[in-house]
């Protein structure tokens, strides 16, 4: 009879790997998800699917009100065909997390089964992990969904658990892209900046959502174009009863930011185009 495990190509592969993890290293966690939990196909070409890669962080790129984001590289040893750097989003379980707007954005949402609805309801400690996890997925979900869109959003690599792997945007050597607040540009080049946000809430509306926390500081400029990332309080406009109160506060957040920099725009003019785009 055959050795199942050597039978499993992924297994074999870290059988046979000469290398172990060091500090601050890990097998890379690309095998251990399921389909549903790896980005759209097809796959990015510098997407590293190898069970024998490593991720090794690289430092931590922003603290945030739920999550922290690390720069992290998963490589396979001696192969330099076979590296990339991503940004690992981790969410914090409630105790740890200083975002209390929740239930605004989640309101239209279901969780996975009714378990998990109990626990969130009890507020235990695997309740305290679902919500932390729920906010992970709904993020996975959202870049999944526009990046199938078109928007401009990074390619979410996977989801494990409370982490969220994603596109780096940045250069090779590990720094980040600039947000839109501190980009210095004329209002020539502004004008065109507000065209590609109006035309990422154009394409967000069109599908039914709203960013729900829009702004100039989750909006980033990478090689010329901007592009948008936070996405675990995308929400329904529809489903969520204050889905259009966020689709609008999202209109007045971008109008007002470019008018203070001389490229005046109206939200209201802003919010009936997205809203007839919501209904098209």
């Amino acid at each position: 009879m055959s050795d199942p495990f050597l039978s499993d190509p992924f297994a074999t592969e870290l059988f046979f790997a000469d290398v172990e993890p060091g500090e601050n290293q890990r097998w890379s966690t690309w095998p251990a998800v399921t389909p549903t939990e790896r980005g759209p196909e097809p796959w990015p070409d510098w997407v590293v699917t190898s069970a024998g890669a490593l991720d090794t962080e690289l430092g931590i790129l922003k603290t945030g009100k739920e999550a922290d984001v690390f720069l992290l590289e998963r490589a396979v040893p001696d192969d330099p065909a076979q590296r990339t750097i991503l940004a690992a989003k981790r969410y914090r379980s409630a105790e740890h997390s200083s975002f209390h707007r929740s239930a605004v954005y989640t309101e239209g949402r279901s969780t996975r089964n009714t378990r998990d609805t109990r626990a969130l309801a009890k507020k235990s400690s695997h309740g305290r992990e679902v919500a932390a996890a729920q906010w992970s997925f709904a993020e996975f979900e959202a870049l999944c969904r526009m990046w199938e869109l078109g928007a401009p959003v990074p390619y979410p690599v996977q989801v494990n658990g409370t982490e969220v792997l994603m596109e780096f945007l940045g250069d090779a050597h590990g720094t980040a892209a600039p947000r839109l607040a501190q980009v210095r540009s004329d209002r020539a080049e502004l004008a065109g900046f507000y065209d590609q946000v109006v035309e990422i809430m154009r394409v967000f509306a069109a599908a039914g959502f709203a960013h729900g926390d829009l702004s100039a500081y989750n909006l980033l400029v990478h090689d010329g174009r901007v592009r948008v990332i936070d996405l675990p309080q995308i929400v329904d406009i529809i489903a969520n009863p204050q889905g259009l109160d966020l689709l609008h506060r999202d209109c007045v957040n971008i109008c007002d930011w470019f008018t203070r920099r001389r490229v005046e725009r109206d939200p209201e003019e802003l919010f009936a185009e997205l809203l007839a785009a919501s209904y098209a």
